[in-house]
Formats: structure tokens, sequence, C-alpha cells
């Protein structure tokens, strides 16, 4: 992003994006309890400063994260230790601020039936497989090709195991759902959303100011 501050505290609207994503699951009454994985030197301000914005009505546990993705998702879901394997588990990116109930929900009982499930967009564009000189190589066929998004829900004995499964295969993957993948499970997925922005770019925080100016809910419809 090049902002000199973490993408997730940039404020959009007004707000820190991190208190956007938050407020959304918290609307969400399925949602028993948020744990919020942040790096340890954090911490404390986004007590003082991201939670109050939210004012949530939901639990919000604060964890230290590791050294990379995979490994913060290991210390939230040691916050969970004390829920049981068939409860359900979304992991999503802090910087998904659009993510919309009705998406949270089709997850949730999708996962609690089949054991895990996430968001996907067809592939719009056309594809090309590049070597290391940016030469094309292929050009696979787009048709079977999904674009991932989160929340990504887990039932959490399932995912318990296959974060075991990947420590003792060294396994370091870009996504959750790859960790259950490689584990024997397998993982189905319901539509994403087009609104449901990563915010990762300069462009992506002035493409998400223009959906809030222009009053879209996350599903894409006026207010």
């Amino acid at each position: 992003m090049g902002a000199g501050v973490a993408k997730q505290y940039l404020p959009l609207a007004g707000m820190p994006i991190l208190a956007h994503t938050l407020a959304a699951f918290d609307t969400v009454e399925e949602i028993g309890r948020i744990v919020l994985v942040l790096p340890a030197d954090d911490i404390q301000d986004a007590r003082r400063q991201i939670l109050p914005l939210v004012k949530p009505s939901t639990r919000i546990t604060v964890a230290a994260g590791g050294p990379e993705r995979q490994a913060s998702v290991g210390k939230g879901i040691e916050a969970l230790a004390n829920l049981a394997g068939d409860s359900v588990v979304l992991i999503h990116d802090g910087v998904r601020p659009f993510v919309g109930p009705e998406l949270i929900r089709r997850l949730i009982r999708a996962a609690m039936g089949l054991g895990a499930c996430i968001p996907v967009m067809p592939v719009a564009e056309t594809v090309k497989r590049v070597d290391e000189r940016g030469v094309i190589v292929a050009s696979p066929e787009r048709g079977s090709l999904r674009l991932a998004q989160t929340p990504q829900a887990f039932r959490l004995g399932l995912f318990r195991e296959a974060l075991e499964a990947a420590k003792t295969s060294g396994l370091m993957a870009t996504d959750d759902a790859a960790l259950v993948e490689a584990a024997g499970g397998k993982v189905h997925t319901v539509e994403g959303s087009r609104f449901n922005l990563k915010i990762t770019t300069p462009e992506d925080l002035a493409l998400a100011e223009a959906i809030l100016a222009a009053g879209l809910t996350p599903s894409g419809e006026f207010r």
C-alpha cells in the first residue's frame, strides 16, 4: 500500500478498515465470538482505537499472531480451545470490509452440513501461465477456474486436524482451504460477491470509498 501504516488501519469513510470488517461480523446474530489476530505490538492500540468504534455486542478476543499468516490462523484457533469440534469457524481477511451477512450465513449453513466451504467467483478474464521470463507457456481453460475469497468456513474439528497435518508435513499454504484439501478433506464452494473486495492497493481503497459513497450494500444493492 505504501502508506507507512498497515493497510487494515487505514481510514475508510472516516473509520479504520478493520473496524468496518469487525462490524460486518458483529451484526450477524449467528456469530457467537470473534477472535481478532494482530501483531503483538498492535494489540493495545487496537483495544483503545478499534474496538470502541465497533461497540461490539459479540465477545471479541484479541490474540497475538505469528510470523506469517498460517501461524497467525493457528493462534486464532488456539483461542477457541474451549469450543467443540462440531462448532463452525470462519476465517476472514481483515481488509475485506464488505462481506455481507447473507454470505456469512450461507457459509455457516454449508460448513455445518458439509464440513468445509469457501466463497468463490468465476474468472472473467483469460488466464495465462507464464515462465520466469514472462513468456506464456499455457492458456488454461477458465470454465473450471474460480477466484477464492474469504471468509472460509470449516467445522472446527476438521480444521484443527488439517492444521496439525500441515505442521507435521511442513506444508505452507496460501489459504486455509488448501490445508483441508491437503489433509484429504473435501472443500465445497458457494458463490461469492464482487463487492467482497480485498483492499491491498491505493486503487482498491479508492474503489471502496466509491462503493460507500454510492450507498451500496455488501450484496451490491443500493440502499
